[in-house]
């Protein structure tokens, strides 16, 4: 029998639902009413995420707000720790971003389901980055955009109702009503930070990068522990520096100028300034191009600062320039103060103001360059600073380079195989610098028309154990011209560590190994050509083994190796000195270089009777130094049977490993490698898809924006088969070497470029740089 229901029993439900919808709208009320009564938007959402939580039976919900200048949504609040931020752009590739771009309400069941996705828009797609970086899956998704007057201000997204049931229509009209009070409230909130006096550091606030909360909490911490502000934002809220130079450009309208260690010295423009002035009123001059002075300072707007500046440097314009203000204590520094180093603790105390003590000369006349004397207590000081920081820097080569008439002299030094300017000194100076490094170097100081060769050991000068070479060269107008290598006294590198391919060590290290014979390392001035050389010598250095060296100099020092110096101006040269060798019980002999006919006959003289023969020469790959060879008288058959191999070599700059940006290389450019690598490429197990990555250069504060940072070499290696000996006997052309030593196993400069290229280590236009084939 079926049961009757009375009318009583079926008003119950109804009135349940309407008791239940009203108290939902109480709730929902109570929310918005919040939100709008509210100051700061940002603590009252903190405190109503409960309660939102609550009304949707949601999981997490997140609201963005729009950053106008990258043309993303980047989260203003939101629940869950995995991640301190998100961004996303505003566009089709991901939810919250496609409701920004389409200003439409989303309720999606499924976010991974791509065909809900596209029912809604053919190219829409869920972003699964941030899922794959946090572990939490998403799945429900409500997200309603955040808007006033139809402009824009962020986006609300609800994510995973509780029950795993999707988002109900009541959550959607929920959703589009705390939205609207939401636009109402950012709008007042933006309102009001117009209204209030710019700061500093509005930039920051305006897009998200800190809070006012978090500004507040920075400014009370600066004034206690009496530290400036942006400092405090970079050490305890990580803001970056770039980001803190971007703000204080917008506000002072002017360019901002970081701290480089790598900054050209303004010799002409801190003429008579001191640095503990500078540091006083917190200003510096960085640069000058023409008649207009680059001025760095930490208020760009302060009135006192500039009218002091003008006085010091008259009859110029100025740009007034932003920058930090340990910054500019550390230009500061780096532009006067020696005693950056402790090198020159001991050596008479700090030099606070070198360029300082250059006092302009009264008046201007063809004499005004011999008014300062090499033995100016300031142009001593000044060159034992240069050798210092180009030593500090890691440099091989200091280039003086004297300017025609009263055009400034520019110091350049070469660092990691690059040339850049380090400093320009007043054109009254330049022959004072020049005299002086003379001095140094025993050279005739009247003599300024023939080039001139010396060494100066550092040591007499400033507690820094290095020698230098110098050349000087005369040049039009007059000048002189100075050319220092620095020869720093170190330790060998292992041979492991020089950047050659498994095979290339392989054959390396065996011809090494030999009882006699002759190895030849070689390439240009600079490709470190003596360093491989002490490599190999320390594989075999061993306590049965007598190895005698003469070099010009010594550079390299190591245990049980006889080392000798020559000393050409007595007569003391390479051959010579491998002649008193040969009386000397030797078992291996290395020669700094073979210059010419003698040395390379006695070395190979040498290496035929029984010894075991190193030595260096400046040419361009393997195979042609065979045909040199020949071609400077050497009998063929004794220099083939004397003939272990010949390594060639070439430093590259290497890629930054903290900021080198991976890429796609389009098919052209694979293309263009498989043909400069003319060989066998599919050898090297790389082959043109979707997954293949190269790296560029990008550029960061390690690398000092270059996007590089040291050296490797790339070699070829050309061993002495029985094949190629025959060749060498026949006086055969180096072409025929060049093609039975690939036959042999040989891979180029190229090839060897093209595979530190491919692994990531450097690019193709460093390859290109050193090496033709």
């Amino acid at each position: 029998m079926a049961a009757i229901v009375t009318p009583e029993q079926q008003a119950v439900p109804a009135e349940k639902n309407l008791e239940e919808q009203l108290k939902f709208q109480k709730r929902l009320n109570n929310i918005t009413n919040k939100i709008h009564a509210a100051k700061d938007t940002n603590d009252i959402l903190l405190n109503l995420q409960g309660e939102i939580l609550g009304l949707f039976d949601a999981d997490r919900i997140t609201i963005y707000m729009v950053d106008g200048i990258k043309r993303q949504i980047v989260s203003k609040f939101k629940t869950g720790n995995e991640v301190s931020e998100i961004r996303v752009p505003i566009g089709n590739d991901s939810i919250a971003g496609y409701c920004a771009a389409s200003g439409k309400m989303l309720s999606i069941s499924n976010a991974y389901d791509e065909s809900e996705l596209k029912k809604l828009n053919p190219s829409l797609a869920f972003d699964k980055s941030w899922d794959e970086k946090t572990g939490y899956k998403t799945n429900q998704v409500l997200v309603a955009p955040v808007s006033y007057n139809k402009y824009l201000l962020g986006v609300i997204q609800l994510i995973n109702k509780k029950s795993g049931k999707h988002f109900t229509q009541e959550d959607q009209t929920s959703v589009q009503e705390i939205a609207k009070v939401l636009g109402i409230a950012f709008f007042n909130n933006q309102k009001a930070t117009q209204k209030r006096r710019p700061t500093k550091f509005d930039y920051l606030i305006a897009n998200n990068i800190i809070t006012e909360k978090d500004l507040e909490q920075a400014i009370s911490t600066s004034r206690k522990i009496k530290k400036p502000v942006e400092s405090i934002l970079v050490s305890e809220l990580q803001v970056g520096r770039d980001d803190i130079g971007k703000s204080l450009a917008a506000y002072y309208k002017t360019r901002f100028i970081p701290y480089d260690e790598k900054m050209v010295i303004p010799g002409d423009v801190l003429k008579g300034l001191r640095a503990s002035f500078l540091k006083n009123n917190v200003f510096v001059p960085v640069s000058q191009a023409g008649n207009r002075v680059v001025i760095a300072m930490e208020n760009p707007d302060y009135l006192p600062a500039r009218d002091t500046i003008r006085r010091l440097i008259p009859g110029k314009e100025f740009e007034y320039c932003v920058a930090l203000k340990e910054d500019i204590f550390r230009m500061i520094d780096l532009f006067f103060d020696v005693k950056r180093s402790s090198l020159m603790e001991d050596s008479g105390g700090s030099i606070e103001d070198i360029l300082g003590q250059l006092e302009p000369s009264e008046e201007e006349g063809a004499e005004d360059a011999e008014k300062v004397s090499e033995e100016d207590s300031a142009i001593v000081q000044l060159v034992n600073k240069m050798i210092i920081d180009a030593y500090n820097r890691n440099a091989s080569d200091i280039h003086i380079e004297p300017r025609h008439g009263k055009n400034q002299a520019h110091i350049r030094i070469r660092v990691d195989g690059a040339c850049q300017l380090y400093q320009t000194v007043p054109h009254t100076y330049k022959r004072a610098i020049v005299s002086r490094i003379k001095i140094m170097a025993d050279l005739d100081i009247a003599e300024r028309r023939l080039p001139q060769d010396g060494k100066i050991k550092f040591k007499k000068y400033a507690p820094l154990d290095i020698e230098l070479r110098v050349a000087t060269i005369p040049t039009a107008g007059g000048n002189e011209d100075v050319v220092m290598r620095l020869l720093a006294a170190g330790e060998p590198l292992p041979l492991e560590k020089m950047g050659m391919s498994e095979r290339n060590y392989k054959v390396f290290t065996e011809m090494i190994q030999k009882p006699y014979g002759i190895v030849l390392v070689v390439g240009p001035t600079g490709s470190g050509k003596t360093t491989t050389l002490h490599a190999a010598l320390h594989f075999i250095n061993k306590p049965e083994t007598k190895i005698w060296t003469a070099e010009d100099p010594v550079e390299i020092t190591q245990e049980g190796l006889r080392q000798v110096q020559v000393q050409p101006k007595i007569g003391f040269d390479f051959a010579t000195a491998m002649r008193a060798f040969l009386r000397a019980d030797p078992d291996v002999i290395m020669v700094g270089e073979m210059r010419d006919h003698e040395t390379v006959s006695t070395g190979i003289e040498a290496s035929l009777t029984g010894h075991l023969v190193f030595s260096t020469l400046h040419t361009n790959s393997a195979p042609e130094t065979i045909t040199r060879l020949l071609d400077m008288g050497m009998d063929p058959f004794n220099f083939a049977d004397a003939l272990l191999g010949v390594l060639a070599q070439r430093l590259v700059r290497t890629l930054c490993k903290d900021c080198k940006q991976a890429y796609h290389p389009s098919r052209e450019e694979f293309d263009a490698l498989v043909r400069a690598y003319d060989g066998d490429f599919d050898a090297l197990g790389f082959q043109y898809n979707d997954d293949l990555v190269l790296y560029k250069p990008k550029g960061c504060a390690k690398c000092a924006n270059s996007g590089y940072r040291g050296r490797t070499g790339i070699h070829e290696i050309i061993v002495g088969t029985d094949a190629l000996k025959s060749l060498i006997q026949g006086r055969a052309k180096m072409e025929e070497i060049r093609a039975q030593a690939i036959k042999d196993g040989m891979t180029t400069l190229m090839q060897d470029g093209i595979r530190k290229t491919l692994v990531g280590m450097t690019d193709i236009m460093q390859v290109r740089k050193v090496c033709i084939k």
